[in-house]
């Protein structure tokens, strides 16, 4: 398996990781108040969106959007680290977001040293 679909695999996994733990957080979670609209549409904005982004620049191989997805969700990923119990994981996708990023970096070195050889 090569360096590119390494990436690939783990982008578009963390990133539907992502989605299915957003959903979990917001519609599944025992702790949420399903009356309250603003943490719905706050981890929306902040967690959903930038899986759904890092999906995509998996697929389509543009490292900047995996990096702006990494850094975009890196704030509320880092605060449910600290917090007990599965909304933890979101930490750790957002870290493969970072992996995946590095990979792609490493498949675009790779192109450039093979076309100058």
């Amino acid at each position: 398996m090569n360096i590119r679909k390494v990436s690939v695999v783990l982008g578009v996994t963390a990133g539907i990781t992502s989605v299915v733990l957003w959903f979990v957080l917001n519609f599944y979670n025992p702790y949420s108040n399903p009356t309250e609209i603003s943490p719905v549409v706050n981890t929306f904005f902040m967690l959903f969106l930038p899986a759904c982004l890092a999906i995509v620049a998996s697929l389509t191989s543009k490292k900047i959007l995996m990096l702006i997805a990494f850094l975009w969700s890196l704030p509320v990923s880092l605060y449910l680290v600290i917090s007990p119990g599965i909304f933890a994981l979101f930490g750790i996708t957002s870290i493969v977001y970072l992996i995946s990023y590095l990979l792609l970096l490493l498949t675009k070195e790779r192109f450039i040293d093979l076309n100058e050889a």
